[in-house]
């Protein structure tokens, strides 16, 4: 499967980690010290990286919690860019004084 241009945390991680060392997300929500459901609803893009998940991931795979919240942030933007329609927003002109 190919990764989205930035992906979801939980892409990254099922690309990264699970399949090429073939490691089951029930071992790594057990290293986590969540559910596996939690986890799966990362794996599955269907939640997203919360700070205290950030910690947990950092801790558990490696990587910063701020690179972990900011891979979140980055593929947040780049899905609401697709999703929402600027043309009506307008430049605020500030004038020196």
């Amino acid at each position: 499967m190919k990764m989205h241009n930035p992906p979801h945390p939980g892409e990254f991680i099922r690309e990264v980690y699970l399949q090429p060392f073939s490691i089951s997300t029930r071992s790594v929500a057990k290293k986590l010290k969540v559910s596996p459901s939690t986890f799966n609803r990362l794996i599955n893009g269907e939640t997203n990286v919360s700070p205290e998940m950030a910690l947990r991931l950092s801790k558990t795979l490696g990587r910063s919690a701020e690179s972990w919240l900011a891979m979140q942030g980055n593929y947040d933007l780049w899905r609401t860019k697709i999703q929402v329609n600027l043309k009506a927003v307008e430049k605020l002109e500030i004038m020196p004084v």
